[in-house]
């Protein structure tokens, strides 16, 4: 299988996560600046919650994706309050044609004073797990 890592942060904890699935993967975490030119099987892609909705970033991203070049989409990220992003990134990924698998990572991030130290260590290995469990 190939995958790639693509992740959108601005706080630095959802690159840290990122960088923890993509070796995982033995992939390069890589911001949603970086389009995705070749051919995967999977899409790793790490985005949060920002004013109780993705980024805007994160959809046009989604929205440029060929679905000839994407297999599916695994979603992953950390939120200071609200938890998965899922049926948010689902939404976009239905409107390009490319499935989402139903298994996503996420923990809490921290966000001013709350969740500090996080995503810690615990949370990184936890990522890297969980991005173990698609390498057949």
């Amino acid at each position: 299988m190939k995958f790639a890592v693509r992740f959108y942060t601005k706080t630095g904890n959802t690159k840290k996560l990122a960088q923890a699935v993509a070796g995982a993967l033995g992939v390069e975490a890589l911001p949603i600046s970086e389009p995705v030119s070749e051919t995967v099987d999977v899409l790793f892609l790490g985005n949060s919650y920002y004013a109780f909705d993705i980024d805007q970033e994160v959809k046009a991203f989604i929205n440029s994706l060929d679905n000839g070049k994407v297999g599916k989409i695994v979603s992953f990220g950390s939120a200071a309050m609200l938890n998965s992003t899922y049926k948010k990134v689902k939404a976009q990924a239905d409107k390009v044609g490319i499935p989402m698998d139903q298994r996503e990572f996420h923990c809490k991030g921290e966000f001013k004073f709350f969740n500090k130290g996080r995503p810690n260590d615990a949370d990184l290995k936890a990522a890297a797990d969980f991005a173990r469990q698609f390498v057949g």
